[in-house]
């Protein structure tokens, strides 16, 4: 793979999401902008904090970026708005810190450790799980 740097605009929807350049198809060094067309963040080299959508208008992730991937402090939302992940990301992916995970309740379905983006102490999980049949077959 070739790294150099191109320039290009990103549209969601016929809205401007973001203006710069990309290095090895990451947003590199630019801006976003939200469907008002507001600055809302900006990256220096592939870092800042970011705000990413769907849509354009619905917030799916917010937190840090490294090297123009997710890296640091992050949060991630569904597509209705609901949020599904908090917690640490290394090179875009859950990892290595600790993290909670939600379901479509907005209920807290996973609170632990990560270890490269998998989930590495599943116990709260079996709980939540075993708590969800119960609900469902009335056990």
């Amino acid at each position: 793979m070739y790294d150099f740097k191109i320039k290009g605009k990103n549209y969601i929807n016929g809205v401007l999401e973001y203006d710069g350049e990309y290095r090895l198809d990451r947003k590199w060094n630019g801006k976003g902008y939200d469907k008002n067309g507001n600055i809302i963040y900006e990256l220096i080299n592939g870092n800042g904090k970011v705000k990413e959508y769907y849509y354009g208008d619905i917030l799916r992730f917010e937190g840090e970026y490294l090297n123009g991937k997710k890296n640091g402090k992050g949060k991630e939302y569904s597509e209705d708005g609901e949020l599904i992940f908090e917690g640490d990301y290394l090179n875009g992916k859950r990892n290595n810190g600790i993290g909670k995970e939600y379901d479509d309740d907005s209920e807290l379905i996973f609170e632990g450790e990560y270890l490269n983006g998998k989930r590495r102490n599943i116990t709260n999980y079996q709980i939540y799980l075993r708590k969800k049949l119960k609900d469902i077959f009335n056990i």
